[in-house]
């Protein structure tokens, strides 16, 4: 089947020529479809998979229907972040300028005066976070009158971020004849109930709604301890070996620490989170554009929706929060039919999460192993450690299933040693044989191995110690040779005393 062309579908010759210098020759599906419909002036409810050309498939059409020469604010595009909001704009303007369109990001964080100085010049498109854009409105620097197309760019994720609100009380300023587009990956309740409200003549676009990701994407995850983690990111990154990898972690607190781990390890990151001012955010992103440095750590918010050509790796440091939020991570890959990874790292615990997101999303989420630098299929690992004795082992897992057998051993060693320390423990139980020795009065020694008297040494603990047989026993003494108590009392006195006064004879003594 041939493909459709961007002049069978309505696009005029200058921008199909400027088109072609960026490479785009064919439109992608969600392109084929709603361009016609846009250009129709039709409502369009577009639910499409990340990456697959949305961003053109609005914006080409609102070039088109632009007329230069009326000083006022034609169409409008709303953004769920500054992010996207300035991707647009880019867009915008490389499409655009050489029809002398003028094109205005109206985002949160910057300096609200000059935004209002830059409308003075009258721009024909604006495009705007709601808040921002709400703010401009009510203070009447912003017009309304003369808009006919207002598009809302991820709408699921802007009625999160925003509300339903904000966004109604923009589209209802407008002209009652506007056009309404709104787009997305993923279409919920919400975005259904303001579509059924504020659409007239809808028309819905679903580009395989079974299938939620583009089929040019790999997804994959791997599973490591929670204190491994960033060494399994190391891993990942050292292995792929992308020339820019975009990791996503579920908390901001986390991201610097992150940051400073990789940069430790010799690969060169930044970070971008929801926290960062306006100038920041955007140095960041253009200094990970240009390669100044190789992994970009972000928060989901930051990163919706972002646009960086070939990108080939996306890391969930920390698991996505829910499928609609995996599928606005993998989808920053992979895109306009170029090859892309999704890798997961998630612990043990965690991994009902990636059977829960490939079952709602219906894609293959398959385990990787990584060893000795390779990367295998988790079945594959394990049957090769079952024939082989060794090989591959789940990342976390190896060192607990390589020290088992060491354990066992050690359980054995310590069952062989039971037998010698119950030994011992009956020697020293054992009744020490019985030594004897006779008393001579006036001999002052002791005489061996003759029936006399039993002597016993009591030891510290209550228990009878055997003395060593060639040991001599200290002579006892005859009675006539001990000291008298008196005596004895008198040196114990007299011990430290001068000598004059030990010399001195005492009383009593009859001398």
């Amino acid at each position: 089947m041939n493909k459709a062309s961007f002049a069978a579908i309505g696009i005029q010759e200058d921008l199909i020529a400027r088109l072609s210098e960026f490479g785009i020759n064919e439109p992608s599906p969600v392109q084929e479809q709603s361009i016609p419909l846009l250009l129709e002036g039709r409502d369009v409810l577009a639910a499409s998979q990340t990456g697959t050309g949305k961003t053109l498939a609005y914006l080409l059409p609102l070039l088109q229907s632009i007329n230069p020469e009326q000083r006022a604010v034609q169409k409008m595009v709303l953004a769920p972040t500054q992010e996207l909001a300035m991707q647009i704009v880019r867009e915008a303007e490389r499409y655009g300028a050489h029809r002398g369109i003028r094109v205005l990001g109206l985002i949160g964080g910057a300096a609200m005066k000059r935004q209002i100085d830059k409308l003075r010049d009258h721009p024909q498109l604006v495009v705007g976070t709601p808040g921002r854009i709400r703010e401009l409105i009510g203070m009447r620097k912003l017009k309304m009158h003369d808009v006919s197309t207002i598009v809302i760019d991820e709408a699921d994720q802007m009625f999160q971020l925003s509300g339903a609100g904000e966004v109604t009380k923009i589209v209802s300023s407008a002209q009652r004849t506007r056009q309404l587009v709104m787009l997305s990956a993923t279409i919920g309740l919400e975005t259904k109930a303001m579509a059924f409200k504020e659409m007239k003549d809808m028309a819905e676009i679903g580009i395989d709604p079974g299938v939620m990701t583009t089929q040019s994407l790999e997804h994959h995850y791997v599973v490591a301890e929670e204190r491994n983690k960033i060494d399994m990111l190391r891993r990942v990154i050292r292995h792929y070996n992308p020339d820019r990898a975009l990791v996503f972690v579920n908390t901001n607190d986390d991201i610097s620490d992150i940051v400073g781990k990789l940069n430790h390890l010799g690969l060169t990151a930044a970070s971008i989170s929801g926290d960062a001012d306006k100038v920041t955010r955007s140095n960041v992103l253009a200094g990970f554009r240009g390669g100044k440095f190789r992994v970009l750590v972000a928060s989901d918010v930051a990163a919706r929706g972002l646009d960086i050509e070939n990108l080939a790796l996306v890391v969930s440091f920390d698991p996505a929060f829910d499928s609609e939020h995996y599928v606005h991570r993998a989808g920053r890959t992979g895109r306009m039919g170029r090859k892309g990874l999704s890798v997961s790292i998630v612990t043990e615990q965690q991994t009902f999460i990636m059977r829960k997101f490939a079952k709602e999303l219906d894609i293959s989420l398959q385990e990787r192993e990584m060893f000795a630098g390779k990367v295998f299929a988790a079945d594959e690992a394990r049957g090769s450690a079952r024939t082989e004795g060794n090989g591959p082992r789940r990342e976390g897992t190896a060192a607990r299933s390589e020290g088992t057998p060491t354990r066992r051993e050690g359980s054995t060693g310590r069952s062989e040693g039971t037998p010698a320390r119950r030994e011992g423990i009956t020697a020293r139980s054992a009744k020490p044989p019985v030594r004897t020795a006779s008393v001579e009065p006036d001999a002052g020694t002791v005489k061996r191995d003759e029936p006399a008297v039993q002597e016993k040494m009591i030891a510290p603990t209550g228990g009878e110690q055997r003395r060593d047989p060639q040991r001599s026993v200290k002579p006892v003494a005859p009675a006539s040779k001990r000291s008298s108590n008196a005596e004895r009392e008198r040196e114990r006195k007299n011990k430290g005393a001068p000598k004059w006064l030990k010399n001195k004879t005492p009383r009593g003594d009859g001398q």
